[in-house]
């Protein structure tokens, strides 16, 4: 894989919510609480939540998802950096812009709770990582057997997209200019 020169064309997306400690040298749940997707949740609901909680291994230059893939999870990223880039399509190994680069406590992907469109970008590990996938199935579940849980998280959700859009907006208002 090669990588072309780039910048970062969306700041937002670098550590907007990073709590600046290392999240690989904590347990799920404190981890969990720094999420967020999570914050509104009390330590129960947190214990809940940390029980769909998969730890996932990526090497270096691995995939977490390609753009053009449906969506099936968010990361949280635990240890090490994930790049998200931009290929020609899903099968295109070469990266032709990072969009950003986040580090443990990020978190990406968070629109695939919501439907299986298609990424609209792919995340690469930049370094060896650990991350913390959450599905949207497990989500579904859990909605239908915990409602207040999952209105809680769904209610973050819907604000943290909001936040994202607005920044977007003014980023693209501010480079018209």
């Amino acid at each position: 894989m090669t990588t072309k020169p780039h910048q970062k064309l969306n700041a937002f997306w670098d550590n907007l919510f990073h709590q600046g400690d290392d999240p690989d040298k904590k347990d799920i749940l404190e981890i969990l609480s720094k999420v967020p997707l999570f914050s509104q949740l009390n330590k129960n609901e947190l214990r809940r939540v940390a029980k769909i909680i998969y730890e996932r291994h990526y090497s270096k230059g691995e995939f977490l998802f390609r753009k053009g893939e449906p969506g099936a999870a968010m990361f949280i990223i635990r240890s090490g950096q994930v790049d998200i880039v931009m290929t020609k399509d899903e099968e295109d190994e070469e990266v032709g812009m990072i969009l950003a680069s986040l580090g443990p406590g990020s978190f990406l992907g968070e629109l695939a709770l919501l439907d299986d469109t298609p990424r609209s970008a792919g995340a690469i590990a930049a370094t060896n990582t650990k991350a913390m996938a959450f599905f949207r199935a497990d989500l579904n579940k859990l909605i239908d057997t915990e409602p207040k849980i999952g209105s809680l998280i769904l209610k973050e959700l819907a604000l943290i997209i909001g936040k994202r859009l607005k920044v977007t907006n003014e980023q693209l208002y501010n480079a018209k200019g």
